[in-house]
């Protein structure tokens, strides 16, 4: 892979005079409070569905092009705590969330760079396996990879 998560791109067949870059579905996760409340507002005020719901804490919600997911501290791999001992709460750990679909090959390309700060090590969980990076401003950006069937 020359450039991280250049797979995002891609070219629209000709047709109907239409040719250019598009990009994939994009993936938004946001710690909240309270994941129920949280659905509520999201499906009632600002349109979206909820396409998952395993686990009290973590939904899957869409509109269009966009995936939010919510997730409560402590709940699954994004809710856990960072090896410094900070946890994850809302304000802060807000994140775009870029899939992957080899997480250690795409670290590793990462890290040979020497540019990104990553907040982790890679863990998994049931839903697959993250880990965070910083930006220079320092938002944090989640490489996920799905697992594998």
């Amino acid at each position: 892979m020359n450039a991280p998560v250049s797979f995002l791109w891609s070219e629209l067949s000709p047709g109907e005079g239409e040719k250019g870059p598009t990009v994939a579905t994009i993936s938004v996760r946001y710690i909240v409070d309270d994941v129920d409340a949280a659905i509520g507002f999201y499906t009632e005020h600002l349109g979206f569905d909820v396409e998952l719901r395993p686990a009290p804490g973590f939904a899957a919600l869409s509109r269009g092009d966009l995936r939010l997911l919510l997730n409560a501290p402590g709940a699954g791999g994004a809710g856990q705590a960072m090896p410094d001992g900070r946890k994850p709460e809302p304000v802060g750990w807000n994140r775009i969330q870029l899939e992957v679909p080899d997480l250690a090959a795409e670290v590793e390309v990462l890290r040979n760079s020497g540019a990104p700060h990553f907040r982790n090590e890679i863990i998994g969980g049931m839903g697959g396996k993250q880990i965070l990076l910083e930006d220079p401003s320092g938002n944090p950006i989640e490489l996920f990879e799905p697992p594998r069937e």
